[in-house]
C-alpha cells in the first residue's frame, strides 16, 4: 500500500472542510488567505488559509444604499416659568386704619351703623372700638379680618349702605351716665385699677384719671387673680417661656400674671380670652402706660 502522504491539506481540501463547518455552526463564514500562514501551517512557509466569521447577512440588497438615519426630533423647549405662572392679583389698598381721623371714618362708621356694626354715634376717629366693627364686618362677608377698611371692604359697605345723612354723621348729644366710682382701694397713691366689670384698666394717681383703656381677662380655668398687688418687674419685649407666645410691655404683678399688649385681642376682641394676664388691645396706650408705670405701683384687680 502507499504510504499516507504528510503534506499539508490542499487549498481545495480546506475550503471544503470550511464549508462543512460552515453549516455545521449554523452561521455564514468567509474565507481569508494568510500569506505569512495560518495557526494550522505547522511549518510556515506555504500560504496559509484561515476561516473567519462573516457579518450577519443583510436582508437588503448589496447595491441597494442604506436608508438614511433620521436625524433625533428636536425636543419642544420647556415652558418658560413666566408662560405658565399667572401673576398675582395687586393686593387690595388700605383707605383707613388705627388712628385715622376725619370725615371718611366719621362715614364709616355711619355706614356701619346703619347695618348694625357699630353701635354708638360716629366719632371721626379710627379706634379699637371702629376697629372691632370692620373686623366683624369683613368676618361676616367672607373677607379677610383686618380690621383695616381697604377698597375691597369699602366697596361692599358702600353696596349695602346709604349715603348718611347729617343727622347720622352728627346726630345730637346724648348726655352720657356718669362712670362708675373707682374701687375705693384705687383713690390713694399710683395704681393701675382693673375692673373686671367694666372691662377697663384706669391709670390714676392721687385719684385723678390719667388714661383708660380696654383688658381682656384669663378664661374660667386659667382666671385673672383679684385682689391687691404691686409690680414687681418691667419686660417690654417678653416673650413667654410658657406658652412661647409675645407679651409686649409685660408688667407682672401677680406671679406669671402681667398686664400686656395683646396682638390676638387686638384682632379678635373679646372672642377669646388670656391664660390669666390682663390683656390690652391698643399698643399706643399700653406703650405710654409702660413708661409711667414703676417697679412697686399698686395693682388693683377687682369687680
Amino acid at each position: 500500500m502507499p504510504r499516507s502522504s504528510t503534506r499539508p491539506r490542499t487549498l481545495r481540501a480546506v475550503l471544503a472542510t470550511g464549508a462543512v463547518l460552515a453549516v455545521t455552526a449554523g452561521c455564514s463564514a468567509q474565507v481569508v488567505t494568510d500569506p505569512a500562514g495560518g495557526a494550522d501551517d505547522k511549518k510556515g512557509s506555504g500560504a496559509g488559509v484561515r476561516i473567519e466569521p462573516a457579518g450577519p447577512a443583510s436582508s437588503a440588497p448589496a447595491d441597494r444604499p442604506a436608508a438614511a438615519s433620521k436625524p433625533p426630533a428636536t425636543p419642544s423647549a420647556a415652558p418658560s416659568r413666566t408662560e405658565t405662572e399667572k401673576p398675582a392679583p395687586p393686593k387690595p389698598k388700605i383707605l383707613l386704619a388705627g388712628g385715622a381721623e376725619g370725615d371718611q371714618v366719621r362715614e364709616l362708621q355711619a355706614r356701619l351703623r346703619q347695618i348694625a356694626h357699630f353701635n354708638r354715634a360716629p366719632t371721626g376717629y379710627y379706634g379699637t372700638v371702629t376697629a372691632d366693627a370692620v373686623s366683624t364686618f369683613q368676618a361676616k362677608r367672607g373677607l379677610p379680618r383686618t380690621g383695616t377698611t381697604d377698597t375691597v371692604t369699602w366697596q361692599r359697605l358702600l353696596g349695602m349702605t346709604k349715603k348718611p345723612t347729617a343727622a347720622q354723621l352728627r346726630p345730637p348729644a346724648v348726655e352720657k351716665p356718669p362712670p362708675p366710682k373707682p374701687d375705693k382701694r384705687c383713690m390713694t397713691g399710683r395704681v393701675l385699677c382693673i375692673s373686671k366689670t367694666s372691662r377697663a384698666l384706669t391709670w390714676m394717681i392721687d385719684g385723678k384719671v390719667l388714661s383708660t383703656m380696654d383688658v381682656r381677662f384669663g378664661s374660667q380655668y386659667t382666671p385673672t387673680r383679684e385682689g391687691v398687688f404691686k409690680v414687681g418687674w418691667k419686660s417690654r419685649d417678653h416673650v413667654s417661656t410658657l406658652y412661647d407666645t409675645p407679651m409686649p410691655y409685660a408688667m407682672f404683678f401677680s406671679g406669671g400674671q402681667a398686664v400686656h399688649y395683646s396682638a390676638d385681642f387686638a384682632a379678635n376682641g373679646y372672642s377669646g380670652a388670656s391664660h390669666g394676664c390682663v390683656n390690652v388691645r391698643d399698643e399706643k396706650k399700653i406703650a405710654s402706660l409702660f413708661d409711667q408705670v414703676r417697679t412697686g405701683d399698686k395693682v388693683v384687680v377687682h369687680w
